[in-house]
């Protein structure tokens, strides 16, 4: 009975190794093409656009397959990891032709789409953060790292939804969890569009310990040890260039969740998810590719420690004080590579001879930089001259043995300098050597023979061989040469002295290869040794970077230096402006405003027109808190903030239609969120909240939030609203004011100020916008009609809130602290408008009811264009009124 091909050893050894890999697709290396079988195969060509073939296409069971070439595997793999799959890479681990029976294979590595190392064009500021996760008690162990750079974070949360929000703010693609991780959390991770893998639990690795050092509880000692563990078992090598782990605790840094960020734009733009149009785009006046990762890390994770703040503030102006150094500086800068990612290149044994080059030319640098550094002569900058260590044993190793123009191939010699090592200067001598013994037997077979054409060549199949063409045939002597080759128009020879050079060359040049990747390796082994020197060289740099980078974009807005003064001082900002709509527009056009909220005020309630500029005002007070505290300047003529703990924010409207909640749901929850988490050191923007429900339900619940903010949590507030009847509070809340972005009207057109002034909005300019939003001139005329049929008969009845301040219930406790669930929304005592017959909150009093005959007399009357009737045409009009009234 034939085999079945399934059952060829090929195929089984194909099998066991897929089985290890079941998650991922097998690059099963055969020759020179990287071959996909079965499953992977079928997917992969409908992936890849690949041809989809069989093995074996006449058996009775061929098995489909497709494949790629090994030279040009990586691009395949970068297309499969970019859509969220593991690639496992399976080489041959033996030469074919020395082997004996099966070739043996294995995966050398499982590239996922957390652990990828190569740069992307334009990603080179971006970092590619692998996420884990353990849970022990409802206590999350939270730890993230980026392989390329070695950087590694821990922490823990009390929340899950803490940890979600860093993860999306992370932008990770994958997370690790143990094997026993609930099913309620797996459940939840696996809505969020990132690729869970798992990690079995197995014996510590050095890595692991080195990583955990100071380190102390158990749960985030677990989560690093998911975390290295999957970096160890998918590289497969060891991690020399991983950091010690950082922990971090969240109310280290000012607080905002992934929403806040998003709202916010610190990094990505909503619209189109780029960097483009964002606070990050706007401060990147970085010149390293390590500098641009850093801002977006201060951008995520603002200070609340003033005097690190102050220090990094301190820089900046010392940086702006000092234009022409700077630009020496800048210069220097732009000449240094990417010192993360060389480190872990090496550490990683992919970097080559062009890599190395680029670490000794970025060495090169630092010199350069500590001079600027020190003619700056400012005690805050030559504070860092003694961290900017020059490594001089990496920068002489390299320039003593690398090449100037090494080519990226480390295994085809060309790499290393004369004179480095005597054996390799030997070979090359040999070689050399017999290349001229080569010319000059050329030389003496054309003078004996006479053949002036004749010459020496050398080709992989034959060697070295020489060559007569067949016009010159009957000149080469009886018996001188042993034909080796005919060809259409010549014939190839050797000699035994010739086939005897060739060996000694050929000898000569292998061992020379070999020889200089043995020496490179040795090389690459002694630069290891200096990694964590090098990645410290980078964090400095990184840091002097960014700063510089804050110096320019001052200088180029007019940019002040921000003051932080107590909390009971408050906020006073003069002449603020939206730093990236300003860059947009273009300062002569912006409309600068201020902002001032002093120890007699909590809340500013914010009304005016749509369009007006009132988000825009909300998140240009949080874009200058963010600015301020990453120790930025910010755009605005003075400004005095008080350091906050978090910012909370509620701008715009969206739903969650996957978790099966409305947009007016998750308003209530982010709201009820910022309530849960606030201190009276926070910063809190509600823009238009309650507008998703019926208007009595939707005010009601506006003035209970704001009551609530204001007699308990006490934080900064700004609050936007259409509810004018809301700017009544002014009187029986002592820390609220009314400010309202100006507009007025000219020849029945909105003109919109954007200007924020003191007091209430006079009116809503609803129907003005929607004019301004091309509805139709009749809908418009309609709707003013009503509006003025709607103001004439009835005025609204705003809550007002009782003398005394309700009590709040909430769950095992007398009193409500900051952090403790709020139940205002609901338990808030005051009275509630009455309700109508049919249930339903009505915000105006009902029109009384218009008999529909009179009622479309009078629609007649208000559409009629007079000054086009005649008065013959008026007589008859309104006698046809008439007995439409009297029937």
């Amino acid at each position: 009975m034939p085999q079945k091909t399934q059952d060829t050893p090929m195929m089984k050894q194909y099998q066991a190794i897929k089985d290890q890999y079941p998650d991922a697709f097998l690059f099963y290396r055969i020759g020179d093409f990287y071959e996909l079988f079965y499953d992977d195969a079928i997917k992969g060509s409908q992936l890849l656009e690949l041809t989809l073939t069989a093995r074996n296409k006449s058996a009775d069971d061929p098995i489909p397959m497709c494949g790629v070439p090994h030279h040009a595997a990586q691009n395949y793999v970068d297309i499969l990891v970019d859509k969220g799959y593991k690639v496992a890479i399976c080489e041959q681990m033996e030469d074919p032709r020395k082997a004996v029976g099966m070739v043996k294979r294995a995966v050398i590595q499982l590239v996922t789409p957390g652990t990828v190392m190569e740069d992307k064009p334009g990603q080179a500021k971006e970092n590619n953060y692998l996420t884990a996760l353990y849970v022990d008690q409802q206590q999350f162990g939270f730890a993230y790292a980026d392989l390329a750079t070695g950087e590694i974070f821990v922490t823990q949360f009390s929340e899950f939804e803490a940890v979600t929000s860093e993860m999306l703010s992370l932008q990770t693609k994958e997370v690790v969890v143990p094997e026993d991780l609930p099913q309620q959390y797996r459940q939840q991770l696996d809505q969020l569009d990132i690729l869970v893998s798992v990690q079995a639990d197995q014996k510590p690795t050095a890595e692991v310990s080195f990583v955990s050092q100071g380190i102390d509880e158990p749960i985030t000692r677990a989560v690093l040890k998911t975390l290295v563990l999957y970096l160890v078992s998918t590289q497969k090598r060891a991690l020399a260039h991983l950091q010690v782990a950082v922990q971090y605790e969240a109310d280290q840094f000012l607080r905002m969740d992934h929403q806040v960020k998003e709202t916010l734009e610190l990094t990505r733009s909503m619209r189109t998810g780029e960097r483009q149009g964002t606070l990050l785009w706007l401060l990147d006046k970085t010149k390293t590719a390590m500098g641009g990762r850093l801002l977006k890390q201060w951008l995520d994770r603002p200070l609340i420690t003033r005097r690190e703040i102050e220090a990094r503030q301190t820089r900046v102006a010392d940086f702006m004080a000092h234009f022409f150094e700077r630009s020496t500086l800048q210069e220097a800068l732009t000449k240094v590579y990417d010192l993360e990612r060389l480190a872990g290149r090496v550490a990683f044994g992919s970097v080559n001879g062009r890599d190395l080059l680029q670490l000794k030319g970025s060495l090169a640098q630092v010199p350069v930089i500590k001079n600027v550094l020190q003619q700056m002569d400012t005690k805050s900058l030559r504070a860092l001259l003694p961290e900017l260590d020059e490594v001089p044993e990496v920068y002489d190793l390299i320039d003593r043995a690398i090449m100037d123009d090494a080519p990226i191939s480390v295994t085809d010699g060309g790499v290393i300098k004369a004179g480095y090592n005597e054996q390799l200067d030997q070979y090359r001598d040999a070689m050399n050597n017999s290349k001229q013994w080569i010319l000059n037997l050329e030389a003496q077979e054309r003078k004996i023979t006479g053949i002036h054409n004749l010459k020496i060549g050398f080709n992989k199949v034959f060697g070295y061989y020489i060559e007569v063409t067949n016009s010159n045939l009957k000149l080469v002597p009886k018996d001188r040469f042993e034909r080796k080759q005919t060809l259409t128009n010549a014939e190839r020879y050797i000699t035994p002295e010739l086939k005897e050079k060739e060996q000694l060359i050929l000898e000569a040049q292998e061992k020379s290869t070999a020889l200089e990747y043995e020496l490179f390796t040795e090389i690459r082994e002694k630069i290891k040794q200096q990694i964590q020197r090098l990645q410290h060289l980078a964090a400095i740099i990184s840091e002097i970077d960014v700063l510089q980078g804050f110096s320019v974009i001052a200088e180029e807005q007019h940019y002040i230096q921000p003051k932080f003064v107590s909390h009971q001082k408050g906020i006073h900002i003069e002449n603020g402006r939206h730093p990236v709509v300003e860059k947009v527009l273009g300062p002569q056009q912006y409309i600068a405003n201020d902002v001032t909220m002093d120890q007699t005020t909590d809340v500013l309630l914010i009304t005016g027109p749509n369009m007006s500029g009132k988000s825009t005002y909300m998140r240009q007070l949080a874009l200058t808190v963010v600015m301020a505290q990453i120790g930025s300047f910010v755009p605005a003529d003075t400004c005095e903030l008080p350091i906050f703990d978090q910012i909370f924010t509620r701008i715009g409207a969206g739903d969650d239609l996957i978790s099966g909640k409305s947009t007016f749901m998750v308003e209530m929850i982010e709201a009820n969120y910022a309530l849960a988490h606030a201190s009276n050191r926070s910063l809190v923007l509600f823009d238009e909240l309650g507008r998703g429900t019926a208007t009595y339900d939707g005010m009601a619940l506006a003035q209970a939030i704001i009551e609530y903010i204001h007699d308990h949590i006490h934080a900064k507030t700004l609050f936007s609203t259409h509810y004018h009847e809301l700017t009544q509070l002014s009187d029986t809340l002592a820390k609220l004011k009314n400010i309202h972005v100006g507009a007025t009207e000219e020849n029945g057109k909105l003109i919109f100020m954007h200007k924020v002034l003191p007091g209430p909005a006079d009116k809503s300019y609803g129907i003005h916008v929607a004019k301004l939003a091309g509805l139709p001139d009749s809908l418009l005329k309609r709707a003013d009609g009503i509006l003025q049929h709607l103001e004439a008969g009835s005025k609204a009845n705003t809550p007002s809130k009782p003398a005394a301040t309700p009590k709040i219930k909430t769950p095992n406790s007398t009193s409500q602290t900051p952090r403790e669930q709020p139940a205002a929304i609901q338990e808030t005592q005051q009275p509630l408008p009455e309700v109508e017959p049919d249930g339903q909150l009505s915000l105006f009093k009902e029109p009384e009811v218009v008999d529909s005959k009179a009622e479309k007399v009078l629609r007649a009357i208000h559409e009629l264009d007079l000054m086009s009737q005649t008065p013959m045409d008026t007589m008859n009009l309104i006698y046809k009124w008439q007995r439409q009234l009297k029937k």
